[in-house]
């Protein structure tokens, strides 16, 4: 099925019409995920309450990629974009007749948000694949950095305007407000064109029923020695940092006594850079060296948002740090994605993309979990006074509580940085813009072999 109704919007400016939805869509999101954090941590006081909540997530989320890469080729992609609003209002309905029969309780959030990660299953990869039909690729580079201004600048006010609303209208009326947000979202697809890809030769090869189509993205990256090794970078890393995730919201309620101001100033600092990183790619378009922009800045993110963040015990430290790490995630998001959309085929993007994330997210499928339970313990206990690993980084961290998850913040944060910089070292991995063609040649190629 194609679609260029001309009568919709397209290009640059039909992206950012269905990215101004989204954006709508991710500010109320972000009010109720604020919200349901602080009243979770609240009744629970556990990290691993909170990382098993991010693991209800990411399971089915992971598990279902695969499946939603095929049906992101197969099908019609903006179809596979509305797939997670619609699944996230479904989800926000439930919490709200729960609400409002007075049956909601902590354990519900796990089926919500598995819910969500079924649905968001389809959002990354048909966003991303849709890109490279809706805009030229000179541009891939700005619109990614559209994309991440879009996913953070909502959180820059969610928090603030959650700390508002919630007195005055209660959590039910922030999912009436998500409610009218995803629907709105929906409305802004509708008059955008997406056009569907052409038929590649990788495209042909993949083929088939739908489980053959799903391991064809494993394949594809495995076929291909940079990707491989790209792939594996990728996962240890992130194997590491979940780790730190799992902790940093606890540990900052721990570090200021359940103080959800000075949480929500953090984060609403951290949003702020991601979203004025966006901008600046939005307009920039990124480093010409892609592999660089990637490897380098998840390296300055991680040793600034997790080594350093780590050592630092208020928010006189948090904040300022926030404000810069996340301008280095955002050239690393969007060179790394850039990097992918140039070199593998349009028709097959949604395959290989989901591939490449189940393989790389495998991590967060536990280290939420294993995180929380490292934390709580083993590290907090390890980091009271007199406890084992105090008089090693007691005089960095100190032993007051929280003491303990900071320390995992620092450890991991800097394994995590070493793994990426590793990426220089290895031939396949460092040269990959060289070894892989972009998609557009290896087309150019054939089209004038048929030719001749």
């Amino acid at each position: 099925m194609t679609e260029n109704n001309p009568k919709r919007l397209s290009g640059m400016f039909g992206l950012a019409i269905a990215l101004s939805g989204q954006a709508v869509s991710i500010l109320a999101s972000s009010m109720m995920e604020f919200s349901v954090s602080i009243w979770v941590f609240e009744r629970t006081g556990s990290a691993t309450v909170l990382g098993g909540m991010t693991t209800a997530f990411t399971v089915p989320f992971l598990l279902l990629t695969p499946i939603a890469g095929v049906m992101v080729d197969r099908y019609n992609r903006k179809l596979m974009m509305m797939a997670s609003d619609i699944t996230a209002g479904l989800g926000t309905l439930g919490l709200l007749i729960l609400y409002l029969t007075g049956d909601l309780q902590t354990w519900h959030f796990y089926i919500v948000n598995a819910l969500i990660g079924i649905g968001n299953a389809f959002h990354w990869p048909a966003y991303s694949a849709a890109i490279t039909t809706m805009v030229p690729k000179e541009h891939y580079g700005r619109a990614n950095g559209m994309i991440s201004f879009v996913e953070a600048g909502p959180g820059v006010v969610a928090p603030m305007l959650a700390g508002f609303f919630l007195p005055l209208i209660h959590i039910q009326g922030i999912m009436f407000v998500d409610l009218g947000a995803l629907a709105f979202a929906i409305a802004t697809l509708l008059i955008v064109s997406v056009p569907q890809p052409v038929r590649t030769v990788e495209g042909k090869e993949g083929e088939g029923n739908i489980f053959k189509e799903a391991l064809y993205g494993f394949t594809y990256i495995l076929k291909r020695p940079s990707l491989t090794g790209f792939v594996v970078i990728v996962f240890f890393s992130n194997l590491f940092c979940g780790f730190c995730n799992a902790v940093l919201t606890p540990m900052i309620l721990f570090r200021t006594g359940n103080n959800s101001l000075i949480l929500g100033s953090v984060q609403m600092a951290g949003a702020a850079s991601f979203a004025f990183g966006g901008l600046v790619l939005g307009i920039w378009g990124g480093p010409k060296r892609r592999l660089n922009g990637f490897l380098i800045g998840w390296s300055l993110f991680w040793l600034f948002n997790a080594v350093f963040f780590g050592m630092g015990r208020g928010p006189a430290v948090w904040i300022p740090l926030s404000l810069v790490a996340g301008i280095f995630a955002t050239v690393g998001v969007t060179s790394g994605q850039s990097l992918l959309q140039v070199k593998v085929a349009p028709d097959v993007q949604g395959r290989v993309f989901t591939a490449r994330r189940l393989l790389t997210w495998a991590p967060d499928m536990i280290t939420p979990l294993l995180g929380g339970m490292l934390a709580d313990y083993v590290m907090e206990p390890a980091m009271q006074s007199g406890g084992s690993l105090s008089y090693v980084f007691g005089w960095i961290t100190g032993t007051s509580p929280g003491a303990g998850m900071s320390v995992q913040m620092i450890v991991f944060g800097l394994l995590s940085v070493l793994v990426l910089l590793f990426g220089f070292i290895l031939p396949q991995v460092r040269n990959i813009e060289t070894i892989l063609p972009d998609h557009d040649e290896i087309k150019k190629v054939l089209d004038e072999g048929l030719a001749t």
